[in-house]
């Protein structure tokens, strides 16, 4: 049996958990339950009649789910919050923590296919039946398509040449793993930074294949329906374009743009920011290497 810590070490679990600011008998929701660290400080601090609801698409998180009458997982990806939460009867919750991107235990796995450390089929879906894998975005994508998600995912400069190549390549042979995806790239991985552009071209590929940037804007709007005035919203992201739209909804309730102002040019927001952004300390990211890149914000609804 996995532990909880080997499935997923929880990042910045006190700060996150706290930022919550938990009432006994609250209703709580954890977005990413994964191996459940988070979701178990949760617990710690409600009370007999608080209850927590956790989300988690991938059915290797049913391994760890609580024991708890007070505590219910949803086998759903979290864009549908607000639809599973009404089918449970909760039309408004106190707090809703998540923490982003994928977690440890699917990086550990080599045939998820998420790890540029192991050989794999290209697939990387977050949840498993799932249509669309890594290897039809690679193998079925027009160039358009993949200088596109490179560049806007990946926020790779040559993404045009990164797509004309795979498209050349695949004309011979289709892609089928990630050495083979490396061995077709490889003029573009350089050895003094190899590992970090397979990061950015994995990244890219990730995000298109589980549709992340759109998961989390529907998250985040839901979220704001879904809150009670003083309710928390407390997200940890791992990277810029996670954490730019975190910031950018949190500060003003939008994507895009600004707010429109009154005759006065004041304009009203949705959400309090509470405390700095938070980053892990260097004792954290010895002991977890994978705490590095993380961003914890937290909010409260007006």
């Amino acid at each position: 049996m996995t532990t909880t810590m080997e499935y997923h070490n929880p990042v910045l679990l006190k700060e996150t958990v706290g930022g919550l600011n938990i009432k006994p008998d609250g209703i709580y929701v954890d977005v990413t339950f994964g191996g459940g660290g988070h979701s178990r400080e949760i617990m710690r601090h409600l009370g007999p009649n608080g209850k927590l609801f956790a989300f988690d698409q991938d059915t290797d998180a049913l391994a760890n789910v609580i024991d708890d009458e007070r505590f219910t997982l949803i086998n759903e990806n979290f864009r549908y919050i607000k639809r599973f939460l009404r089918f449970h009867g909760v039309k408004q919750v106190d707090g809703i923590l998540g923490d982003l991107g994928v977690s440890s235990h699917q990086f550990d796995v080599p045939e998820r296919g998420f790890s540029t450390r192991f050989d794999a089929e290209l697939d990387m879906r977050m949840n498993q039946k799932g249509e669309l894998s890594a290897f039809h975005v690679v193998n079925e994508y027009d160039e358009s398509d993949l200088k596109r998600m490179f560049f806007d995912y990946g926020e790779l400069k040559n993404a045009g040449a990164l797509a004309n190549t795979i498209v050349t390549a695949r004309k011979e042979n289709p892609i089928r793993n990630t050495e083979q995806l490396k061995k077709v790239l490889s003029r573009f991985l350089p050895a003094h930074k190899s590992n970090k552009i397979l990061a950015q071209i994995y990244q890219a590929i990730r995000i298109e294949v589980n549709q992340e940037m759109d998961v989390l804007k529907e998250f985040l709007e839901q979220s704001l329906e879904l809150l009670k005035p003083e309710g928390r919203l407390s997200v940890i992201s791992y990277h810029s374009l996670e954490d730019r739209l975190v910031k950018r909804f949190m500060r003003n309730g939008m994507f895009e743009g600004e707010p429109e102002r009154d005759f006065f040019g004041r304009f009203e927001v949705p959400f309090q920011l509470i405390g700095k952004l938070i980053v892990p300390s260097e004792e954290e990211i010895a002991i977890n290497n994978r705490a590095r890149s993380a961003k914890l914000r937290i909010a409260e609804k007006r």
